[in-house]
């Protein structure tokens, strides 16, 4: 059986211009607590790989606009496929902060 990604993905800049438009876009840093009080999107919520990989469930509305990031892409793509498992219905991985075209929030 093939399966299809469940999630959509974006270039950082798309991002960018789409979270300046919607204010209700939610923002995933799964990168570590240490990497993301190191500099992170600005309005991004820390919620580790390792806690995305092992939930049941995330206190996170199903049919929320979830954007999905970490340091290069490789995490945000596990944890967007983790999150389509639990039944999120709109998610979006977004790649990694190396791409960011904006400013960084320390």
């Amino acid at each position: 059986m093939i399966f299809k990604n469940k999630f959509k993905s974006l270039s950082m800049l798309e991002a960018q211009k789409n979270i300046e438009k919607n204010k209700n876009i939610l923002i995933l840093d799964v990168r570590t607590n240490e990497e993301y009080n190191f500099g992170h999107i600005p309005n991004s919520i820390n919620v580790p790989l390792n806690i995305i990989l092992t939930a049941q469930s995330l206190n996170i509305e199903k049919d929320a606009e979830i954007y999905v990031y970490c340091h290069s892409g490789a995490r945000s793509r596990s944890a967007s496929e983790r999150l389509s498992d639990l039944g999120y219905e709109n998610i979006t991985n977004i790649g990694g902060i190396l791409n960011w075209p904006g400013k960084i929030q320390k």
